[in-house]
């Protein structure tokens, strides 16, 4: 997930950059530098597929972390 990804899943999604970090349990600030083009570590992206992707790659993200199949 990049910087301008990231920004389109919150934009979509309608809310603020509170609501939307705090659900992946990141804090506003730092939501705010990634959106702005900071790398955003795997984990995050990780959360953000899960939370904020499609049906599928929410399942794809879930199996790969169940080592069922590779994310990239």
């Amino acid at each position: 997930v990049t910087s301008e990804a990231a920004l389109a899943m919150r934009q979509k999604d309608g809310t603020n950059q509170s609501v939307f970090w705090q659900r992946v349990g990141i804090g506003q600030s730092a939501g705010s530098r990634y959106e702005s083009g900071r790398n955003i570590p795997r984990p995050v992206q990780m959360l953000l597929r899960i939370a904020y992707g499609t049906a599928a790659q929410s399942a794809r993200q879930i199996r790969a972390l169940l080592g069922e199949e590779s994310v990239e």
